[in-house]
């Protein structure tokens, strides 16, 4: 089949290798549409991301259509149409025709949206849904999110929203993306431009003067320590990125903050499937009755090695401009 391959100097190219044949508890997905990452390019560029390769073909999540499964798969048909964020637990990455995955991971993507749709849901869903669940928000919380016109930024704020939370402040970097949080339902004056001159300043104004109990950071490094600097004593800073610079880290320590950290790759570590396919199950559930819509996306091209490198290229340099960047696969 064709892929998008690892080779051995840690440099893509094109190439094909065997198509996947399914364990007994495993489905073959003839993958439709599939979505980019940060970590993809990471993994390139960092030894520690670098840890989390299994296979030569990289990319996470994906949407398809099953057209095999083992002997003991007994969740799904053929022809049935799925999305999964596979992380490292299928046989290969999703830059590829076809996929094995446990069925355990895999969910029937919600029924009224597109393949490409689907295929930018799975990572930046279910963080999101991990991040509201495990916050466990009361109605006079105060939330400061970072970076809020990612993917994972604007899937939490359609949440918060839905679920009638609003004393909410965001930070942007540009006036488009000002303009798809005012679509989300977030005032203007709850969205700052972290570009702006006295940006501290700024943010607490927004909350009227007041530091805030819980601050999501998911940008990391610089605004990591804004948002430490925001924080009441005894306030939470939820980490998605692992990016918290020493400084940042000191002032939580010294409020006496308490860091909550984001992970999906712990639950494939413990091998807990459940934990994707229930929220995956849930998303699916909430997008087909309106309560949520499912992200904005880019088609960047089809399955090739210019796709991956455009890809990317777009994300190491900030260009998403709100959107979930999606392969397709012909």
């Amino acid at each position: 089949m064709k892929a998008v391959l690892l080779n051995k100097n840690f440099q893509l190219e094109d190439g094909f290798v065997e198509k996947p044949q399914p364990k007994n508890h495993e489905v073959l997905i003839r993958i439709q549409a599939s979505g980019f990452n940060p970590i993809d390019y990471q993994m390139l560029e960092n030894e520690l991301e670098r840890r989390l390769i299994s296979s030569p073909v990289l990319g996470r999540e994906l949407s398809g259509i099953i057209v095999e499964t083992g002997n003991d798969a007994t969740q799904f048909r053929i022809g049935d149409e799925v999305y999964c964020g596979s992380g490292s637990m299928g046989s290969n990455g999703s830059y590829a025709e076809y996929i094995t995955v446990p069925e355990a991971i895999v969910s029937l993507k919600p029924a009224n949206v597109s393949f490409e749709q689907a295929a930018a849901i799975p990572s930046v869903g279910m963080t999101a849904l991990q991040t509201f669940n495990r916050l466990q928000l009361k109605d006079e919380d105060t939330v400061l999110i970072t970076g809020a016109a990612g993917g994972v930024g604007s899937f939490l704020l359609k949440l918060l929203i839905a679920n009638g939370f609003h004393k909410i402040a965001a930070t942007v970097g540009s006036e488009e993306n000002k303009k798809a949080l005012l679509k989300v339902g977030l005032p203007e004056k709850q969205i700052i431009n972290y570009k702006d001159e006295n940006l501290v300043q700024n943010l607490l104004e927004a909350n009227n003067n007041q530091p805030f109990d819980i601050g999501v950071d998911l940008v990391g490094n610089y605004m990591s320590e804004v948002t430490a600097d925001i924080l009441k004593s005894n306030g939470m800073y939820v980490d998605v990125t692992a990016l918290i610079s020493k400084k940042a880290h000191e002032t939580l320590f010294n409020k006496g903050c308490l860091i909550m950290n984001i992970s999906n790759y712990t639950h494939s570590m413990t091998k807990n499937y459940k934990y994707y396919q229930d929220s995956l199950l849930e998303i699916a559930r909430l997008i087909e009755n309106g309560i949520i819509m499912p992200p904005n996306y880019k088609v960047v091209g089809n399955l090739s090695l210019e796709t991956v490198l455009k890809a990317q290229s777009i994300l190491k340099n900030n260009q998403t401009q709100g959107n979930k960047l999606i392969m397709i696969h012909e």
